[in-house]
């Protein structure tokens, strides 16, 4: 069978550093020997006391790390899910 995504309105805004967009930072080095996720083009901050961190959100899914260019989506019953900038313009259309 084939489906068609529901279409729902949601708010997206592309992550920006600096804003609070995020529910939180993970250390690089946890995320790279756990290796359970693809670690290309995650956004990484270095802080001022040397450790690399990358920005996440939470959701029932668990934590999704944020790369370069990502738009976060805010669904009407407030739960975040994150979008590629690849994908985001095929999935979502301005209203």
């Amino acid at each position: 069978m084939k489906y068609r995504r529901s279409s729902i309105e949601v708010e997206a805004v592309q992550y920006e550093l600096d804003k609070g967009m995020e529910d939180g930072f993970m250390p690089w080095t946890s995320i790279v020997t756990t290796g359970w996720i693809a670690t290309e083009k995650l956004i990484k901050i270095s802080r001022e006391d040397g450790v690399v961190v990358c920005p996440f959100i939470q959701n029932r899914r668990g934590m999704i790390f944020l790369r370069e260019g990502d738009y976060i989506i805010t669904e009407k019953d407030h739960e975040r899910h994150v979008c590629g900038k690849d994908k985001f313009h095929n999935r979502y259309h301005e209203i």
